[in-house]
C-alpha cells in the first residue's frame, strides 16, 4: 500500500484550526526563541526551525492534530552538534555543517518512513525511554544554569559542571532574580488560565517588561537584534574528516526525532481520538527537518505541549499546525525590535521549567517497587545519556532490557520442555497415552514442547534430553509450539540427528503451519542411521505426524517384541 504524500486541507474546521494553530504559535514562540538561543545557532534559528518543520510537517505528516518545531531532546543534541563544528571550523564552516547534519537527520527520517520503520520505532522498553528522556532532562537543566546566573552558556554537561562553583560564587544577581522570577510565574499560573493565556508567554512579556522598565541600564546578556524577513539558503557543507561524526548526529536526531514524534502521535490519538500514520508521520518529518537545515533553523519533532494546546483549542486537520508556522512567520517579519530585548536568563527560566518537565518523575518514584532491574536500567541509560551520547544510552539500554526479558522468556519456554519416559500425573496425556507409556518400560522417550520456542529455549532442549540415556524410540512431541526460531530449529535437528545415529526412531508431532514449514525446511528425513543403512532396511528412521497418540501408538508397535503386554 502507498502512501499519499501531501495532507488533503480541509477547511470543515477552519474555525478551530484557525485558533488552535494562533493558540499553539502563542505557545511556541517563546520556547522557539529559547531553543534558539541555547542551541547556539541564534534566535532566530529556533523559529526558522518551528517554522519549517511546523508547516512541512503539517503538510506532508500523519498526525492531523500535531503542531512540530524544536523540542527540548532535539535542541540538546544539535548543541552539541553545533559546539562541536564551531569549535572545530570557527569560520562559518562548522554551522553550515551542523545545519547538514540536520538535512541528514531528515532524510534518514524519510527513508525510515519509506522502509515502514514507524511501527517499530516505539518498541523500545519504557525504562530505556524514560531514561533517556529524564537524561535529556538533567542535560536541559544543568546548561541552562550558567545564562541563569548570567554567564555564557558552555554547550558541553562537564564542562558547565567544571564551571558552576565559579557561576554559582559569583552570580549576575539581576540576571538570576529575573530567571527565578520567570520560573515562578510559568509554575505558579493555574492551568485553566494557562489554556488562554500560556505560562511561557507571560512569564516572557513579565520578565522582558521588569528588565526593560527597571534594570535597562544592567549589564545584562540579551537575545540583541534577530533578522527579520526571509532566510537565505543554506547548501549541505560536508567535509570527509568529519563525516563519521556528522553521519553519527545525523542518525541521533533522526532516531530521537523519530521517537520524540511518533510518542507525540500516540498522545494526539489520545485526545483527539484519531488515528496516525506512523510511517507518513516520519516522512512529514524528515521532510521538515530538510528544510528547516536548508533555511538555517533547528531540527524539529513533534512537540507535546503545543499539540495538547492546538486539540484543546480546537484544531482537528493539518491547517492548524500550518496556521501556527505562518503566525511565527509574521512574527519574523514585524517583531524582531520586540523581541531583541529580552534577557537570555529569562529565557533560561523558561527552559528550566522545560528540563523539569522532561524528567519522568512519575517513573522515578515508583520504579524501585515495579522492578529493581527495571531502575537499573533506567539510571544506567540516563547516565549514559548525560555523560556519553544518546546512540549509546539507548543500544546499551536495549540490550540490556532485551537480554533480561530474553532471559525471563527462556526460563517459561525451559519450564514447558519436559521429557517423559514412564506414567506420570504431571502431563496433559490421556489415559490411553500414558498407559502405552507403561507398557513401553522407558523404551520410549516422549519429549514435550510448548508455547513459542525461541532461540532461549535452544539450550534447555538440549540439556533436558541429554539426562534421558536409555531408549529406543524418541517421539518429539510439538503439536503445542505455534511458532519456532531458527536457533530452537536446529536444536532440534541435532536431537533428531543424533537419535538416528543412535539406531533409534523418531516421531515428530507437529501440526500445520510454521513449525511444521520450517523443519521441513531442515529436511530431517535426510538423517538415516549406520546399520540401518548397511542392513537396507526400508524402514524410514523419521516420522512426521500430526497426533501424539497416532507416535506412540506407532513407536510402541516398533518396540513391541521387547514389551510385555
Amino acid at each position: 500500500m502507498s502512501i499519499p504524500l501531501v495532507n488533503n486541507i480541509s477547511l470543515r474546521h477552519w474555525r478551530g484550526d484557525l485558533f488552535g494553530g494562533v493558540t499553539a504559535a502563542i505557545v511556541a514562540l517563546p520556547l522557539a526563541l529559547a531553543f534558539g538561543v541555547a542551541s547556539g545557532a541564534g534566535a532566530i534559528a529556533g523559529l526558522y526551525g518551528a517554522i519549517f518543520t511546523g508547516f512541512f510537517a503539517a503538510l506532508f505528516g500523519g498526525t492531523p492534530t500535531q503542531v512540530s518545531g524544536p523540542t527540548g531532546p532535539m535542541t540538546v543534541v544539535i548543541t552539541t552538534v553545533i559546539a562541536a563544528l564551531v569549535a572545530r571550523y570557527p569560520d562559518g564552516t562548522g554551522l553550515a555543517m551542523a545545519f547538514t547534519v540536520v538535512m541528514l537527520g531528515g532524510v534518514l527520517q524519510i527513508l525510515f518512513g519509506l522502509m515502514r520503520l514507524g511501527q517499530y520505532i516505539t518498541l523500545l522498553p519504557y525504562t530505556v525511554i524514560s531514561g533517556f528522556m529524564s537524561g535529556i532532562g538533567v542535560i536541559i537543566v544543568l546548561l541552562q544554569l550558567p545564562p541563569l546566573l548570567g554567564y555564557p552558556a558552555t554547550g558541553g554537561v562537564v564542562g558547565t559542571m567544571q564551571d558552576l562553583p565559579g557561576f554559582i560564587s559569583q552570580p549576575n544577581w539581576v540576571a538570576l532574580g529575573l530567571g527565578l522570577f520567570t520560573l515562578a510565574v510559568v509554575f505558579s499560573i493555574p492551568t485553566r488560565l494557562n489554556r488562554v493565556l500560556p505560562s511561557p508567554l507571560v512569564a516572557l512579556v513579565a520578565a522582558t517588561v521588569v528588565s526593560v522598565v527597571f534594570f535597562g541600564d544592567a549589564d545584562l546578556p540579551r537575545i540583541g537584534d534577530i533578522p527579520s524577513g526571509l532566510p537565505t539558503l543554506r547548501l549541505p557543507t560536508f567535509n570527509l574528516r568529519e563525516l563519521d561524526d556528522m553521519l553519527r548526529y545525523g542518525i541521533m536526531l533522526a532516531v530521537l526525532g523519530a521517537i520524540d514524534s511518533l510518542l507525540t502521535s500516540l498522545v494526539a490519538d489520545s485526545i483527539s481520538r484519531t488515528q496516525h500514520n506512523s510511517d507518513k508521520e516520519l516522512i512529514g518529518q524528515g521532510i521538515g527537518n530538510v528544510i528547516s537545515g536548508l533555511f538555517g533553523g533547528l531540527p524539529g519533532a513533534g512537540a507535546t505541549m503545543r499539540t495538547v494546546v492546538n486539540v484543546q483549542a480546537g484544531g482537528r486537520t493539518p491547517l492548524s499546525g500550518i496556521v501556527h508556522a505562518l503566525v511565527l512567520l509574521l512574527v519574523v517579519f514585524w517583531a524582531g525590535p520586540l523581541t531583541a530585548q529580552i534577557p537570555n536568563a529569562v529565557l533560561a527560566g523558561l527552559l528550566l521549567k522545560v528540563g523539569i518537565d522532561i524528567l519522568d518523575w512519575g517513573f522515578i518514584k515508583r520504579a524501585p517497587k515495579i522492578s529493581i532491574k527495571g531502575t537499573g536500567i533506567m539510571y544506567l541509560v540516563l547516565f549514559l545519556t548525560v555523560f556519553i551520547d544518546l546512540i549509546t544510552a539507548v543500544l546499551v539500554g536495549a540490550f540490556v532490557a532485551n537480554m533480561l526479558t530474553i532471559k525471563r522468556l527462556s526460563d517459561v519456554q525451559s519450564s514447558r520442555i519436559k521429557a517423559i519416559t514412564e506414567n506420570t500425573e504431571d502431563t496433559n496425556l490421556s489415559a490411553a497415552e500414558q498407559t502405552m507409556l507403561t507398557q513401553s518400560k522407558g523404551d520410549i522417550l516422549l519429549f514435550q514442547l510448548g508455547g513459542p520456542m525461541s532461540f532461549g529455549a535452544a539450550k534447555s532442549i538440549t540439556r533436558r534430553l541429554s539426562f534421558v540415556k536409555n531408549y529406543q524410540a524418541l517421539v518429539l512431541d510439538l503439536g503445542e509450539v505455534p511458532t519456532i526460531g531458527v536457533t530452537a530449529a536446529l536444536a532440534i535437528e541435532s536431537i533428531v540427528q543424533d537419535s538416528v545415529g543412535r539406531d533409534r526412531t523418531v516421531w515428530i508431532v507437529v501440526r500445520p503451519g510454521q513449525v511444521r514449514s520450517r523443519l521441513q525446511t531442515l529436511d530431517l528425513q535426510r538423517f538415516v542411521s549406520q546399520r540401518k543403512r548397511a542392513e537396507g532396511t526400508a524402514i524410514p528412521a523419521i516420522h512426521l505426524v500430526e497426533n501424539r497418540h497416532q507416535a506412540l501408538e506407532a513407536a510402541l508397535a516398533l518396540i513391541q517384541p521387547k514389551v510385555v503386554v
